[in-house]
């Protein structure tokens, strides 16, 4: 009986003693996982640790070397850790550079960067300054660095999708007849004049201008039989054309 009473008087301290020693212990495992949360977030956003050492590039490049991608990147004001980097801001980076038309970025465990790139396709020079693209897009890349003879498109600004459509309208019309366009020109009164690779300007106006390019075709051979070089054939005309024949240094001299 004596040891009942004491059971029963003990009990509420022990029931006390054990609540602290059940919140210290909660609050200790609180504490500690915060604690280790916080560790690990520091660990693996430092980036001497995981850091973005490998740099994989996928595509075919034609214009663009390894080292110019790993430039683009570098542009970037900081390179974060493996787990911090943000994969669109580094697409972002890419797409900036003048001969990267699409990018796609990806990560790879443990430090490893993947980068896909699609180049620019020129198809055309702009005002023999930049270049176009299939799309009739001008991207700003030096001319020069396209490595081949293209057609030089001269127009207003934002006319080079319709610059690139009347190119390849035309085009075909003059190559079966033997001839190669160096430059296609849309004035600012929407006028066009189109320069051969033989030195011949030809005027064509504003309307009908496949029209008078088939006229052309046809009237050169009795041009070409006159024996005489021609600067310029004009065919602003409702049918026939006006002959600029080109003059020599000795005949100047003459006149």
């Amino acid at each position: 009986m004596a040891d009942s009473v004491l059971n029963m008087v003990a009990s509420p301290s022990l029931r006390k003693k054990s609540l602290w020693g059940g919140l210290a212990f909660f609050l200790f495992v609180i504490g500690f996982t915060v604690w280790l949360f916080n560790a690990a977030i520091n660990w693996m956003t430092d980036a001497n640790r995981l850091p973005l050492s490998q740099l994989v590039i996928q595509g075919e490049l034609h214009y663009l070397t390894p080292a110019d991608v790993r430039s683009g990147i570098l542009k970037l004001d900081t390179l974060g850790s493996f787990m911090t980097q943000d994969v669109d801001a580094i697409q972002y980076a890419l797409e900036e550079m003048p001969w990267v038309a699409r990018a796609a970025v990806r990560k790879q465990w443990p430090d490893t960067l993947k980068v896909f790139l699609v180049e620019q396709q020129p198809v055309a020079t702009w005002n023999n300054h930049y270049l176009v693209n299939e799309a009739g897009e001008v991207f700003r890349a030096p001319f020069e660095q396209a490595g081949q003879s293209l057609v030089n498109l001269d127009g207003p600004e934002d006319s080079s999708e319709e610059l690139l459509a009347a190119l390849h309208e035309m085009q075909p019309v003059l190559q079966r007849a033997g001839f190669e366009i160096a430059t296609l020109a849309l004035n600012e009164r929407r006028a066009w004049r189109v320069w051969l690779s033989n030195g011949i300007r030809l005027e064509l106006g504003r309307r009908e201008r496949m029209e008078r390019l088939a006229r052309f075709v046809s009237l050169y051979p009795e041009m070409e039989s006159q024996g005489k070089a021609i600067e310029y054939v004009d065919l602003r005309y409702d049918t026939g054309a006006a002959v600029g024949w080109k003059v020599d240094a000795e005949q100047n001299e003459k006149q």
